[in-house]
């Protein structure tokens, strides 16, 4: 997969430093995936979700950390892309505004 953009990612390790290799773990794994559904995704992180935000779309929440943050990403199957979307803590992403954002 080609992930869009991975320099996002160095700036929430930045802001997250506890993160930091559950980012860059993640974002090596997706790379070298070739994802065609939400399943394919499940196969290499099982506790990947989905949701619906307000924009109609679907996103792809990761728990990063130890379940301490979530990363939303829009997946592009079919041009094999991966958009970083958003990173919240646990906390953050319990209140679903975060939806409305997106």
């Amino acid at each position: 997969m080609r992930l869009i953009k991975r320099a996002t990612l160095k700036d929430y390790a930045r802001k997250h430093p506890a993160a930091e290799s559950s980012l860059f773990g993640w974002a090596q794994m997706t790379e070298a995936a070739d994802w065609h559904s939400i399943e394919d995704v499940r196969r290499v992180f099982p506790h990947a979700d989905s949701a619906v935000v307000a924009s109609g779309n679907t996103v792809t929440i990761f728990n990063i950390a130890g379940n301490r943050f979530r990363l939303v990403v829009s997946i592009k199957y079919r041009w094999g892309v991966v958009y970083v979307r958003d990173f919240l803590t646990h906390a953050e992403y319990s209140k679903d505004t975060w939806k409305k954002r997106h």
